[in-house]
């Protein structure tokens, strides 16, 4: 089966893909596009967010990470789901946990990761307080902003996947403390590993989002 992946950063996504394949189990033929791919570091940096824009952060082909605003890249969206349509695909997968503002035009079911965290973590709380870990101090509020219409308590934290990983362990230390009922890695960029780190330190649920959608992808297209 094909499948198609969407990143708004640069494709391939090799930092994602390592956790994804063993889920899949050699059943799916992962067809990957970027709303960045092709443009230059310059052009790129015309994207920069300004104040009031909605921030996003991707990792680039040469291993690094940029941050810019959504609205820039929303036409290019859809031109990758209409490439990937072309190649045959029969559904798609974001990467990326952002919120997107705009309705796709697709042939095909798209998996969006936000929609999925958004659905299952409030049904998984208790307390209904989570704490969440998102990749920029630029997405501190917005991020506080979606999470708070969906539970009681929310604390949010920034530490990028895309950097350094005792970066990450430095600010999972920080969750030990809180009261939250699970732990919410907001950002396609955290790995396995991470989750695994944040678990052993905190003992608290950890919700890895690039996981738990595709375990939606391998339910919609029946891989058993």
């Amino acid at each position: 089966m094909k499948v198609g992946a969407i990143t708004v950063g640069q494709s391939p996504r090799v930092d994602v893909t390592p956790d994804l394949l063993p889920i899949f189990r050699d059943k799916v033929e992962l067809i990957e596009t970027g709303a960045l791919d092709g443009l230059s570091c310059e052009e790129i940096a015309k994207f920069a967010p300004e104040e009031g824009d909605y921030v996003l952060v991707s990792r680039m082909n040469d291993g690094g990470s940029v941050t810019f605003a959504e609205k820039h890249i929303l036409p290019r969206l859809q031109e990758c789901i209409y490439k990937l349509e072309e190649q045959g695909v029969s559904l798609i997968i974001f990467f990326c946990t952002g919120n997107f503002p705009v309705e796709f035009d697709s042939k095909v079911p798209l998996v969006f990761p936000n929609m999925v965290l958004g659905n299952i973590v409030p049904l998984l709380t208790r307390k209904k307080s989570i704490s969440v870990l998102i990749p920029s101090e630029l997405q501190v509020e917005q991020a506080r902003v979606r999470w708070e219409k969906l539970v009681d308590n929310v604390t949010v934290f920034a530490a990028s996947p895309y950097g350094k990983f005792e970066d990450v362990r430095l600010v999972a230390e920080k969750l030990i403390e809180t009261d939250s009922d699970l732990v919410v890695l907001d950002c396609i960029g955290y790995t396995q590993e991470m989750k695994d780190m944040v678990f052993k330190l905190t003992k608290k649920p950890v919700v890895l989002p690039r996981t738990l959608a595709a375990r939606i992808v391998t339910e919609i297209a029946d891989i058993g």
